[in-house]
Formats: C-alpha cells, sequence, structure tokens
C-alpha cells in the first residue's frame, strides 16, 4: 500500500527540521565553542588518524568558527579549499538543478576528486604553507 501524498510531504517536512535543527545544533556547538582550543570536544578526523594527513576538510570545525565570528582572513587559514570551495560548489549544483541539469555531471565530479586529492597532497608536503614565508620577506 502506497503512503499517502499528505504522508509524504509530512515525511519530508520533519526530515526537513530536523536536518535544520541539527545543523543549527552543530553550528551552535562550533560557534560557542573554541575548536582553536585542545580543551574542545569533537570526533577526530578518520583521515588524520589513519594515515597522520590533513585530509581535505581537516581545519574545517576551526574555519566554520572563524566565519561564524567574522574573521575570514583566519578562516583563509584554516582551510582555504573549503572556505573557497565549498559556496562554489553550492551554486554550481542549485544552478544546475535550476537548469533541471543533474546536480554533479561525471567530468564536474572527476575534477572534485582531482581538486581535493590535489589540495591534500599540497596541504601535506613540508613548509606548507608557504604563503606566511612569503610575506614575511
Amino acid at each position: 500500500m502506497e503512503p499517502s501524498p499528505a504522508a509524504n510531504t509530512r515525511t519530508r517536512s520533519l526530515t526537513a527540521v530536523g536536518t535544520g535543527a541539527a545543523l543549527l545544533g552543530a553550528l551552535a556547538y562550533v560557534g560557542i565553542g573554541d575548536p582553536h582550543s585542545p580543551g574542545f570536544v569533537f570526533l577526530p578526523c578518520p583521515f588524520k588518524a589513519l594515515t597522520g594527513w590533513n585530509c581535505p576538510a581537516c581545519g574545517g570545525l576551526r574555519m566554520t568558527h572563524d566565519v561564524l565570528h567574522g574573521d575570514l582572513a583566519a578562516a583563509f587559514v584554516d582551510n582555504a579549499f573549503v572556505l573557497i570551495g565549498l559556496p562554489l560548489l553550492i551554486v554550481w549544483i542549485v544552478t544546475r538543478k535550476r537548469l533541471g541539469k543533474p546536480a554533479v555531471s561525471t567530468p564536474a565530479f572527476v575534477v572534485i576528486i582531482v581538486a581535493a586529492v590535489t589540495w591534500t597532497i599540497v596541504r601535506n608536503l613540508p613548509g606548507f604553507p608557504l604563503v606566511p614565508t612569503l610575506l614575511d620577506g
């Protein structure tokens, strides 16, 4: 027996409200707490735990905290890739959806994966980041 359209609408609405509440709670936790301090409690990055390398999203909690406090320069230092890439990706997906196209095409997916892998390698090179040393000299 198929659920009624009203039940589907209600389920979607409750899912959206629940997701929004969870997101708001997570943002409040990161915004009120300080991921820069050693006492901040959050799940460790599994990629870093397994490899010892920073993943493409490492620094994302600190970046989110800095964005919530209006410090975009510090957010850029924490994770420039996510700070710039995530809003661009969201705009890309929303635009494609409005045009009736698939959210992410195969070539776009390949570009996203190559960019994430490249960022992971670059940010784990010895001496990274180079920007502060270039600005000092």
